[in-house]
C-alpha cells in the first residue's frame, strides 16, 4: 500500500511533536539515545511516520 503524505497533516503533527519535546526540555540527542528515533526530520513535517513511530513519541512523553 502506497503511503499517503497529507503535508498540512505532517506539519502540524511535526510542530506539536516539537512543542512537547521543548516544553519537556528534551534534546533531540536525549530523545534518540532513549528512544532510538530520529525525531529531526519528523519536527521539520519531511517524513510521513507510522502509527507505531507515532505511539512510541506519545508514550515517550506521557512518562
Amino acid at each position: 500500500m502506497a503511503h499517503i503524505k497529507d503535508g498540512i497533516l505532517l506539519k502540524k503533527m511535526a510542530l506539536c511533536i516539537k512543542q512537547i519535546r521543548e516544553d519537556t526540555a528534551i534534546t533531540l540527542d536525549d530523545f534518540y539515545v532513549d528512544t532510538g528515533i530520529h525525531l529531526a526530520r519528523i519536527e521539520q513535517g519531511k517524513t510521513n511516520i507510522s502509527i507505531s513511530t507515532l505511539s512510541s513519541i506519545c508514550n515517550y512523553f506521557n512518562n
